[in-house]
């Protein structure tokens, strides 16, 4: 048997423990291992009658290709956000087909976001057997509690904001610090419960500032050093912001027009109150090194299911974390609804905290 992986949107620490168990695994069967560079992207640039397109754009793994990968943060295979349904030349799913047909391709196991996902769903509706393992470190596929790389950003996030108390308690002001999650505010939500910030403002809950400033200066006053502390998701919306609409966020930054979110916030709070601030966009660093010990566990177990369900027979399936433990779900499961933070629990929105108002049953993210 020969099985295909791509990894597509963007990277996150995981992908690489997980590709080495995939591979592992499959070599194992006596099964064969081709990687796709560069997402979907690398099958809309293959010509299958051109060997040297194929050269570029595949990569041969065995256990030589995948030897200290699971120490690497990213993805050796490369990335890209493309779908190729909605690609200038109209939609070449049908080229997809016949470039694994070409190879030889089997099997696809398919690690992405909520657009890698999507596409691979199409193609499983198409009839060719696909395995899809979520990865994002916002954590928003819906269908599972988990996704690959979502520990590790917290981690990051968490480690930055406290190194950040230090300038800003030196310098007595405000800090603000932005975490992607454009749609869920999970990233900042427990990245902000765990750092024990003054306040945090999610993608779910638009901020009042009549209310979010005031306590932030109270939060500032009350603390014998002088400074406080605020976290806010990418995504989220200020009360101040005029026709807001999150479009723009699907750029990349070098084309976004509008002003982060974070620093229109801080700039309210310069305005409004006096106070200087401290603003700080993480971005990129949260998806940034190597994996932590949850990213490799899950990146490793998810390797090892989705060549169990192969040898099985079983396609059509996303790989899922439900309630603590190991399990799949139908592949177009994501297209079904869309995952945000549970604000009735998780969240009190007008104090802008997180709050746990039951423990007891609940999964060890708290989902």
């Amino acid at each position: 048997m020969r099985i295909g992986i791509l990894t597509g949107g963007g990277d996150v620490p995981g992908l690489n423990p997980c590709i080495r168990s995939i591979v592992l695994s499959a070599i194992d069967l006596g099964w064969q291992v081709t990687g796709f560079r560069r997402g979907w992207e690398g099958f809309l640039s293959i010509d299958p009658g051109d060997p040297a397109s194929i050269d570029a754009f595949t990569y041969r793994l065995d256990r030589e290709a995948v030897r200290g990968i699971d120490r690497l943060g990213g993805t050796i295979l490369h990335t890209s956000r493309t779908d190729p349904r909605t690609v200038k030349e109209g939609d070449r799913t049908d080229h997809v087909l016949c470039v694994l047909n070409a190879l030889g391709i089997d099997a696809l196991i398919t690690l992405g976001g909520d657009g890698t996902l999507r596409f691979s769903a199409h193609l499983s509706g198409r009839g060719f057997p696909v395995i899809s393992i979520p990865k994002t470190m916002d954590n928003d596929v819906f269908g599972t509690d988990y996704c690959i790389g979502f520990s590790t950003a917290v981690s990051r996030s968490v480690e930055a904001i406290n190194a950040l108390r230090t300038t800003t308690e030196s310098h007595e002001r405000i800090a603000v610090i932005e975490l992607f999650g454009r749609r869920s505010g999970e990233t900042a939500l427990l990245s902000g419960f765990l750092a024990q910030v003054d306040r945090t403002v999610i993608s779910e809950v638009p901020a009042d500032l009549d209310i979010l400033l005031p306590l932030l200066v109270e939060d500032r006053k009350s603390r014998p050093s002088n400074y406080a502390v605020c976290v806010i998701s990418e995504g989220a919306r200020l009360s101040t912001d005029a026709d807001w609409d999150d479009s723009d966020l699907a750029k990349s930054n070098t084309k976004r027009g509008k002003v982060a979110v974070g620093q229109r916030l801080a700039r309210q709070i310069e305005q409004q109150t006096g106070i200087g601030t401290v603003v700080q966009e993480l971005a990129y660093l949260m998806r940034a090194g190597e994996p932590d010990a949850m990213d490799r566990m899950v990146g490793f177990a998810f390797g090892g299911l989705a060549i169990q369900l192969l040898q099985k027979g079983t396609s059509g399936r996303m790989l899922a974390l439900i309630g603590g433990n190991y399990s799949h779900v139908p592949i177009d499961t994501l297209l079904s609804a869309t995952k945000s933070v549970d604000v009735a629990s998780l969240y009190d929105a007008e104090r802008y905290r997180a709050r746990l108002l039951r423990v007891e049953g609940m999964p060890m993210f708290l989902y």
